[in-house]
């Protein structure tokens, strides 16, 4: 099992602390590090900013936001910077939400899946550098009746194949991204639960495809928190995961809350929900469970978390993704280091 980081959103005052952990994360052999992007930083500046100095860590879109580009733009910036990266360029995408995707982008959020097929087709087929032409139900290309003609990519990607991969959380996107894409990016995952929630219906895309999951990364990130009281650490996280169960979406549309009930935990998902859009977001981070902060995310002493990592290589995971938290930079790197020390201790480096 590979170790990444994902530096989370750029622009929150820890820039220069997320490059020196991307540059120590590279000195210690972590396999990818990975940015995100929301209504704030965007993620391709970012990455080109960190490849530009690092060495040898791949660098990644954690994600790229299908209703933030078009297809082809995408295409372009994904060869641009796996060319200037020297070949270590990773493309994640996602929907985003219907919140960002339609209050942001003015892009309405329908048929995702369907959406994402053709974005993922048109990607494909623009970076093999044939000219491009597509008839779908959300893009054509060209435009009828216009004076478009079919372009080809101009710029030389590194390699043949840049990985891509989709972020997913429901079992019908989880089965989709088994068969379209090279790898998947998972969120609030539980070793415990990684088999139902996400493993079968990646396996089911697989087999659609007719392929195995051979080859296939299965990614998860999960923050980490190195120290002996594992109950103060995970009480560290409790505002980040009453924001993502009970205020990531609306009452209907919350797939990170949908998530938590499929882990069995549906009174206190519609718990968490409810008093985080009443307003009450100390009273919804005190309703999280401490179980479900703990089986989805790294805490405790590195022997600890060494178990926890060997629970996830036996479940499937190929690539786990580390959010190393701390207040100061030094206790970010340390985590770091904790991260690779674990691995080693679990016999998975």
């Amino acid at each position: 099992m590979r170790l990444g980081i994902n530096l989370g959103y750029w622009g929150a005052g820890m820039d220069a602390d997320n490059l020196a952990v991307a540059r120590e994360a590279d000195r210690l052999g972590y396999a990818v590090c990975w940015a995100a992007e929301a209504y704030g930083s965007d993620a391709a500046t970012v990455l080109s900013w960190v490849a530009a100095q690092t060495e040898r860590i791949d660098v990644g879109s954690a994600i790229f936001q299908i209703p933030a580009r078009t297809p082809a733009m995408t295409a372009m910036t994904a060869a641009t910077l796996d060319s200037l990266s020297g070949g270590r360029f990773r493309l994640g995408l996602g929907v985003s939400g219907p919140q960002v995707s339609e209050g942001w982008y003015g892009v309405k959020f329908d048929k995702p899946l369907a959406r994402t097929r053709e974005y993922v087709e048109i990607v494909r087929k623009a970076m093999t550098r044939e000219r491009l032409s597509y008839e779908g139900q959300h893009w054509t290309l060209p435009l009828p009746g216009g004076p478009g003609k079919p372009l080809k990519l101009t710029v030389h990607p590194q390699r043949e194949h840049i990985p891509l991969y989709i972020a997913a959380i429901g079992p019908k996107n989880l089965e989709q991204t088994g068969e379209i894409a090279d790898g998947a990016l998972l969120i609030f995952p539980s070793a415990d639960h990684l088999e139902e929630t996400a493993l079968r219906h990646l396996k089911a895309g697989r087999e659609k495809a007719g392929l195995t999951m051979e080859g296939f990364d299965v990614c998860p990130t999960l923050p980490l928190a190195v120290g002996e009281d594992v109950s103060a650490l995970a009480d560290v996280f409790r505002p980040y995961t009453a924001l993502y169960v009970g205020g990531m979406g609306s009452r209907k549309q919350n797939f990170y809350n949908q998530l938590a009930q499929r882990m069995g935990y549906e009174k206190e998902a519609a718990e968490i929900q409810d008093k985080y859009l009443a307003g009450d977001k100390d009273g919804a981070a005190a309703a999280v469970p401490h179980q479900l902060i703990d089986s989805t995310t790294l805490l405790g002493p590195v022997e600890r978390i060494a178990e926890r990592m060997q629970a996830y290589a036996a479940a499937g995971v190929t690539t786990l993704t580390l959010s190393p938290a701390g207040f100061t930079l030094e206790e970010r790197l340390a985590a770091l280091r904790a991260g690779v020390e674990a691995l080693e201790r679990a016999g998975l480096a």
